[in-house]
């Protein structure tokens, strides 16, 4: 059975010129009208996106402020209330703030060799951390390196590191003052000897971690031992010797202020120890803070010279 499906010519009857370029137009400005409706933010849009950005903003604030602050309170009321529970021996906060007030505003006044400005304290340790730590970078560095290549230099030094690197700092400081006959040199000499063994420790261990296959390529390679270091060895253990570099300025840091304790002179140690001899007790706590924040900001700039000299390959 065949069924016959009719339609009328109009349906299939052509378009005119006059018909197409009108239909054409409407719908060139039905797109354009759709587009710019698109394109054309909503006035409840934008301040939604507004507000979004001043919570995250806001947000990443108080995270980066809040718990700092959160701490530094904790640790000023736990000292005023010792302070209150020991007859106030120990001075207030707000009795170290005026006193800190009235040292910080001459620093570096001079009134004998014994009595001289919080500033030119910090100046003499930060002197002696400087040389007694390059002296240790100098040589406790390539001494990683070679320790960390060789596997005979390795199992020769390794007892003597084991051996002589829990030594207590201090006791170091009588052999400096029987060798150099001199405060000020043994001193160096304590940070010297206390600050390389980070060093050399981090250095030859990142050495040892370098993949096999590396130094397998470079043999092949013919590779001079001068191009092994510089272009294989140093871009890989350069994250482990930044390591140990921070850790020695901590340590170095650390030891200066017990050796001028002992040693007199001109220096942060030896002003708490001639505070305590004065019963100054709120010199002390401001000399306690100083060491920290001394330390703090030598840590930062470590920081970010190893960010500079980091490799991109290494950082990321």
């Amino acid at each position: 059975m065949v069924s016959a499906v009719f339609h009328s010519p109009l349906e299939h009857a052509p378009a005119t010129p006059a018909t197409a370029i009108t239909n054409i137009a409407n719908n060139a400005q039905t797109a354009s009208a759709a587009a710019a409706k698109a394109s054309k933010p909503t006035r409840s849009s934008t301040p939604a996106r507004a507000a979004r950005d001043w919570t995250a903003l806001s947000r990443t604030f108080w995270l980066a402020v809040l718990p700092p602050a959160l701490g530094l309170g904790l640790l000023v009321g736990l000292w005023a209330l010792v302070s209150a529970s020991t007859g106030r021996s120990i001075p207030t906060p707000y009795e170290t703030w005026l006193q800190a007030v009235e040292v910080f505003s001459n620093p570096f006044y001079r009134n004998g060799p014994n009595d001289q400005g919080v500033g030119w304290n910090v100046l003499a340790s930060l002197q002696r951390v400087a040389v007694g730590f390059g002296l240790a970078a100098v040589v406790g560095i390539p001494a990683g390196f070679a320790i960390g290549r060789f596997a005979f230099l390795s199992r020769m030094f390794n007892p003597l590191i084991s051996l002589l690197r829990p030594v207590s700092p201090l006791a170091w400081l009588p052999i400096g003052l029987l060798v150099f006959k001199g405060a000020n040199p043994a001193a160096i000499w304590t940070i010297f000897i206390c600050s390389i063994w980070p060093m050399v420790i981090n250095t030859a261990v990142g050495v040892q971690r370098v993949p096999q296959d590396y130094l397998n390529v470079a043999r092949v390679l013919n590779l001079s031992e001068w191009k092994v270091l510089t272009k294989i060895l140093f871009p890989s253990v350069l994250p482990y010797m930044l390591t140990g570099v921070r850790l020695a300025v901590g340590t170095a840091w650390l030891v200066i202020v017990a050796a001028e304790m002992l040693t007199g002179g001109v220096g942060i140690g030896f002003w708490v120890w001639d505070e305590w001899n004065n019963l100054n007790v709120k010199n002390i706590i401001i000399a306690i803070f100083v060491i920290g924040i001394v330390g703090l900001l030598l840590e930062a700039a470590l920081v970010k010279l190893a960010t500079a000299f980091t490799f991109e390959e290494v950082r990321t």
